[in-house]
């Protein structure tokens, strides 16, 4: 924002002595020698330009003071506005200005969006995923060599600037985001950006890298909601792979991949309509309904079920786990909002 205000008068205050000297010059001389507005404007820009033609109508005693009035106050004034206007406009600073004012427009109209700080190997892949999943996201990353090639379906919404200061999360609109990942490569970093976003936004679901066996413990009590390591992560994920590599690929494809062929989605008791809350599974009658199927359940207690029993009831902080095509989840959340 700072950045912003700096470019808007570099380029407001040029203009505006410029145009200050030409009203000056206009009713200068329509007052004194009683020029029309036309003429006086003329010969405010022959005198103030100093091109040096000759008076539209002979010049009274006062307009003769007044001209050189106008001479020497303007000599240096309009050479600076002329040349600053200029250099604003050939350095490519104008249209910088323009498009700076246009993410700011469109980052303001943001609800419920992702912010991703950093656009390294994992802030890439979640890029990835976010966009094959269809949700708002932008990108914060300090590096001008990345940020000018960065390439996706949303490329109008990403910040160059250093996202551990608060005042380049609140350009992304942490305020209104529903969730952060900050996956820059030192985890101090990452410390620092989990305290601001949580300090700022309460609500904001926070995930964070960690690459240091102790920082993920520090982070969560920073406030960050989830810590992953990709070392262990990767290791994990390959060692599963050589015992269950079908499975394991089965769960990559419904969580991340399956993109706009198939979601795993949550939805909260607070979702649901209030003729349905406290009601058991066989009651909801989901997968007859939507087609979609449940395959877990987490209690208000926080414990997980997978594959719950028909006699299972939905109650105040309890979450469904659903599987089904985007068709039939958004099916299941009309009937369950109804």
């Amino acid at each position: 924002m700072i950045q912003f205000i700096k470019d808007y008068f570099r380029f407001a205050i040029p203009v505006l002595i410029l145009t200050a000297l030409l009203c000056i010059g206009t009713l200068g001389y329509m007052i004194i020698d009683n020029y029309t507005f036309f003429d006086a404007f003329y010969m405010t820009v022959i005198t103030v330009a100093t091109v040096g033609y000759g008076e539209v109508e002979p010049l009274s005693s006062g307009g003769k003071i007044f001209t050189v009035f106008l001479i020497m106050t303007s000599f240096g004034t309009f050479a600076y506005a002329v040349s600053a206007i200029t250099r604003f406009v050939i350095d490519g600073e104008f249209n910088e200005f323009f498009k700076n004012r246009k993410l700011n427009a469109t980052i303001d109209k943001l609800n419920d969006h992702v912010i991703i700080c950093g656009y390294g190997r994992n802030g890439r892949q979640a890029a990835q995923v976010l966009k094959k999943h269809n949700r708002r996201f932008v990108v914060i990353e300090n590096n001008a060599a990345i940020t000018s090639v960065i390439n996706h379906k949303y490329s109008d919404l990403v910040i160059q600037g250093d996202s551990t200061e608060d005042e380049t999360l609140i350009k992304a609109g942490i305020l209104r985001a529903k969730a952060i990942i900050t996956t820059l490569p030192t985890d101090a970093d990452n410390l620092f950006i989990v305290l601001s976003a949580r300090n700022l936004n309460p609500n904001l679901t926070i995930i964070s890298r960690a690459s240091e066996d102790n920082s993920d413990t520090k982070l969560k009590i920073a406030g960050a909601n989830n810590v992953i390591m990709p070392d262990k992560v990767g290791g994990a994920h390959m060692a599963s792979l050589v015992m269950k590599p079908d499975v394991m690929e089965f769960l990559d494809f419904i969580t991340a991949e399956g993109g706009d062929n198939i979601n795993l989605e949550d939805i909260t008791f607070d979702s649901i309509s209030e003729t349905l809350k406290n009601k058991t599974l066989k009651d909801l009658e989901i997968r007859n309904k939507s087609g979609a199927n449940i395959i877990g359940f987490k209690t208000a207690q926080g414990n997980y079920i997978v594959n719950p029993s028909a006699e299972t009831k939905i109650i105040p902080q309890s979450k469904l786990f659903v599987l089904g095509t985007p068709e039939q989840i958004q099916k299941l959340k009309e009937i369950l909002a109804s």
